[in-house]
């Protein structure tokens, strides 16, 4: 996400990070290359516009020119307005004090509305709402099919018959109050464009049900023209927030940057991959980090708080300590990783890696599908007794992973390495500090 804008934006603070002194013409220029960038990016240009000469202003301020560091000033500054730019604060869902609380999912055709239904389903449940998936989409061929195939996939109902929309939204009112469902997620009908039609079946559903929740889907690849689209749609009808799709595909970040600005909407999630778990919320600041290299770590932790099991860690604490950590637990540790998301991702939230340091990543992806693909290649002895694994077994191990026996004793290596380091952590948790170490 954003790697274009991350690594441009990057080059064009740099100078001004490792700057000993800051004159208005240094500022001038490096604002001049961070509006070619946002530009460039697919931002509005009466955002990059505005955005620098907010930064500008602040820049060339008594405060900062006189700052031990100056160049670190005005990255603040520059974090600061980003997060201005995309809302200051994290705006939540609006609920109904009285149960069923409606939620409409509405947007053009493609923006990826159904899945997006069920997503937000998701990650409603894990916040232990009871939702509801209304398949009020009438017009897209197969898209009652998809939603309720969808829902099945994470054990949500969907309410459907063959009535008009309005009829149908009505009805799911009165059945999620039977069914004791406290959220109803409703996903209309999109068109190729914003047109009369489109816009009097989605009047006439909101009049009808009264949402306490209307969500714009805009699809995050296409920049200004989700943001154009958005707009057109919000002088026909009044939405509440935005979510933006396909995020982990867009590397130019324009949409995410410009929609608050131009609509006065704000962003509130934003959909990171096809899994029905890649359902971000967006908080303007974590974002604004990512933008700059210095990660997130905040939403880091909370995705391992929610992916981790936490039965199984103990268990795993107990068994370093034990020292008899095996390749079955080094499979469930790669297992809990890859729950978290892609590798890419991951990383991208730790501090300090920046695109440069991100090159390559792709690769360490195929390494977790054959390591996955070697351990289960062993039978259960060779996994709990590694030792035993000599070059024959090796040989059998690459044949049945389809791999090389290079990396089997390139994983066993580093299986050992981590056998080796667990060792030492368990030695200094008893007060034993490895050969070298030393306490003053």
């Amino acid at each position: 996400m954003f790697e274009d804008l991350i690594e441009k934006l990057d080059g064009s603070i740099r100078r001004l990070r490792g700057t000993g002194k800051l004159t208005e013409k240094s500022v001038a220029e490096a604002m001049r290359d961070i509006r070619r960038v946002l530009l460039e990016a697919d931002v509005h240009y009466k955002v990059a516009r505005t955005f620098v000469q907010r930064v500008q202003e602040r820049a060339v301020g008594q405060e900062v020119l006189r700052s031990i560091t100056p160049g670190q000033m005005v990255v603040k500054i520059v974090h600061d307005e980003l997060v201005r730019l995309m809302g200051t604060a994290h705006q939540s869902i609006h609920f109904s004090s009285t149960p069923p609380s409606k939620i409409m999912v509405v947007g053009l055709q493609g923006s990826g509305k159904t899945t997006l239904s069920a997503k937000l389903a998701l990650h409603l449940k894990r916040q232990n709402h009871v939702p509801l998936l209304v398949a009020a989409d009438r017009v897209r061929p197969a898209a009652v099919e998809q939603l309720e195939t969808l829902g099945q996939s994470v054990d949500i109902g969907v309410f459907s018959e063959n009535e008009s929309p309005e009829a149908l939204c009505k009805k799911a009112v009165i059945e999620a109050r039977k069914r004791g469902n406290d959220t109803l997620i409703i996903d209309t009908a999109g068109r190729l464009h914003v047109d009369e039609t489109m816009m009097r079946e989605l009047s006439s559903v909101a009049k009808a049900v009264k949402p306490e929740e209307i969500l714009y889907v805009a699809d995050g690849m296409t920049g200004q023209d989700a943001v154009h689209s958005a707009t057109a749609f919000l002088e026909r009808l009044n939405f509440h927030g935005v979510v933006l799709t396909k995020m982990d595909g867009d590397t130019r970040g324009g949409a995410a940057l410009s929609v608050l600005e131009v609509t006065g909407r704000p962003i509130k999630f934003v959909s990171m991959g096809e899994r029905l778990d890649a359902l971000d919320v967006f908080y303007p600041d974590r974002m604004a980090s990512r933008i700059l290299g210095m990660g997130d770590v905040v939403t880091l932790v909370e995705k391992a708080r929610e992916t981790v099991d936490q039965k199984q860690a103990e268990r795993l604490a107990e068994k370093i300590g034990k020292q008899t950590f095996t390749l079955e637990d080094f499979l469930g540790q790669i297992q809990q990783v890859k729950k978290m998301g892609s590798v890419q991702q991951l990383m991208s939230m730790m501090p300090g890696m920046n695109q440069k340091a991100m090159k390559g990543i792709s690769a360490d992806e195929e390494t977790i599908q054959k390591t996955e693909a070697m351990i289960h290649s062993m039978t259960r002895e060779e996994r709990r007794r590694p030792q035993i694994i000599d070059g024959s077994r090796r040989k059998r191990i690459a044949r049945g992973s389809g791999t090389g026996v290079q990396d089997v004793n390139r994983l066993l290596k580093q299986f050992q390495m981590v056998q080796k380091m667990f060792r030492q952590l368990a030695n200094m948790r008893k007060g034993r500090l490895p050969p070298g170490f030393s306490i003053n």
